[in-house]
């Protein structure tokens, strides 16, 4: 018998059909004697549906209040697959975010968990009951219900997981398990057997929408084991114990794994490209002590989060430019601080542009084995591919390209580092 924590995303859950398969998936869990608690999410397009009344009723909304709004889209996944799970004879109920509690912390609309308190639901799944949690939900410390930000349902369910040890976290989402990159792509891409945690959370920060990042920082931290499924498989197909997605896992259980032959250890483990990047150069910015600090300061109070940061060598006339990338989402709200704090940093113009793309190569190999970021270079040079910017990690080298050449780049850097999946040989 195992405890294990299934969470299902909203693509699941969008219509009674799918939640009555998602009811199917849960019970055989459950009838093969393991404590079962499942995490939803809205369905499918409704937390888009609740944001948008939010905006309508008031454009300058009360985070509080838009979290009321927005967490009701759980609540009622919720309790529809509780029902259901009812009407195939499981015993079943919905835990919401304040009954746990959920505890959080920071701010409404992209709150932290701070703390689960988990015995009560280990009580009651020792007693054979399924839990069914909403995510993407909690309680503030003045009893407000609170919002993790989209994607949050991920970031609950290792959560709950790690309150209540369970052996695995199940993430069943649209997609079989994690790929070399994305497979509309390239179509040779490999499914998986396992990554590590450091490797995901790269991948996940670099435009791979399998997982939310948050969700798997937390799981490294809490030691969480995370396997991604799919749950849009047929009533026939092989359960997804005996047929598994991709595991993510420590390091240690990687080597163990390699050492075991069932892995190949590869310098890169996986390509990710993320188009929604936009490019900010300020010219002529004063090159003395603290002007690059009076550039980045006003983003990091307004939580613009900054990726790829260059500054040119500064010119005879004591002048350098500084160019930077920020989400798509921010670049008006980061353009307006600068041109607020125009006087005060001393640059001379702001240029613009959201026709970019980054690309990212990431695998932990590359910890131990040079040349990675040369036949990146390379590659991306013999097909006249021009790269804007780079930023590199220990495991990790992005590069700043044309939005326009996105495509061609993933599949050349998937051919170039071998991880094409070879043909099946003829029957």
């Amino acid at each position: 018998m195992a405890r294990i924590v299934m969470k299902f995303g909203g693509t699941s859950m969008a219509g009674t059909e799918r939640i009555r398969r998602v009811a199917q998936i849960v019970r055989r869990q459950a009838m093969n004697g393991n404590e079962v608690a499942v995490i939803v999410s809205a369905m499918a397009g409704e937390t888009d549906r609740l944001v948008n009344f939010c905006r309508e009723a008031n454009a300058l909304y009360d985070p509080a209040e838009y979290d009321v709004v927005v967490a009701s889209g759980e609540q009622v996944t919720s309790g529809l697959l509780a029902l259901t799970l009812q009407s195939v004879g499981c015993k079943a109920r919905s835990w919401l975010g304040w009954q746990l509690p959920v505890r959080t912390i920071e701010s409404h609309a992209k709150a932290r968990i701070d703390d689960i308190d988990g015995d009560a639901l280990i009580a009651a799944m020792r007693a054979g009951e399924i839990a069914v949690i909403p995510g993407f939900q909690g309680v503030s410390d003045d009893n407000r219900i609170t919002t993790l930000g989209r994607g949050g349902s991920d970031t609950s369910a290792v959560a709950v997981a790690a309150a209540i040890g369970a052996d695995r976290c199940d993430i069943y989402t649209d997609v079989d398990g994690v790929y070399t990159t994305d497979p509309r792509i390239v179509a040779r891409a490999r499914k998986l057997k396992a990554v590590t945690y450091e490797e995901m959370l790269e991948l996940a920060s670099v435009g791979a929408k399998v997982l939310q990042t948050r969700s798997v920082g937390l799981a490294m931290k809490e030691g969480v084991r995370v396997q991604v499924l799919s749950s849009f498989v047929d009533d026939d197909a092989t359960p997804a114990d005996e047929y598994p997605g991709t595991m993510i896992v420590s390091e240690e259980e990687m080597n163990e794994l390699v050492e075991k032959g069932e892995m190949e250890r590869q310098h890169v483990t996986g390509i990710a490209h993320d188009k929604n990047e936009a490019k900010i150069i300020l010219t002529r910015v004063p090159d003395k002590p603290g002007a690059v600090a009076h550039i980045f300061d006003p983003l990091a109070k307004a939580a613009i989060n900054v990726d790829m940061i260059i500054q040119n060598v500064g010119r005879d006339k004591g002048e350098t430019d500084v160019t930077f990338t920020v989400p798509m989402a921010d670049l008006a709200r980061a353009q307006a601080l600068l041109e607020d704090k125009r006087s005060e940093i001393g640059f001379n113009r702001i240029i613009t542009d959201s026709h970019i793309a980054k690309i990212s190569v990431v695998g932990v190999g590359m910890k131990s084995h040079a040349g990675v970021a040369a036949t990146m270079f390379r590659s991306l040079a013999d097909r006249g591919i021009n790269i804007q910017a780079i930023t590199t990690s220990e495991i990790k080298v992005s590069v700043m390209i044309d939005e326009d050449e996105t495509e061609l780049a993933v599949r050349v850097l998937h051919t170039a580092y071998g991880l094409d999946a070879m043909d099946e040989p003829a029957a």
